[in-house]
């Protein structure tokens, strides 16, 4: 299952389960949707993939226990190891790359 991760690991910014701000990789990183385009120029600085719009948890469960209460999302924040020049540095070797051939 996805795991909804409460934060961007670039800049910090709260991304409750319900965001349409957050985005993804498909390792999961997970980024707001500005420092994927102004920091990151859609290159994880963590695999070098692109990233796609988190999906929404549904909020009420329309189907018996399936639901944000029923697979919560997660409570631990994550900040990345590189930092932000780091990240701007490597997405300007890979930016140039399709993210599916990359």
């Amino acid at each position: 299952m996805l795991e909804l991760k409460p934060n961007c690991e670039c800049c910090d910014k709260d991304l409750p389960f319900n965001s349409i701000e957050a985005m993804i990789c498909t390792y999961e990183c997970t980024f707001c949707k500005s420092c994927v385009e102004e920091v990151l120029s859609d290159v994880c600085p963590n695999c070098g993939g692109g990233f796609c719009p988190r999906p929404v948890r549904p909020q009420t469960a329309r189907r018996k226990g399936v639901g944000i209460q029923f697979q919560p999302a997660s409570e631990k924040r994550i900040l990345s190891r590189y930092s932000k020049d780091e990240m701007r540095n490597f997405a300007a070797l890979v930016r140039g790359i399709a993210p599916e051939v990359r």
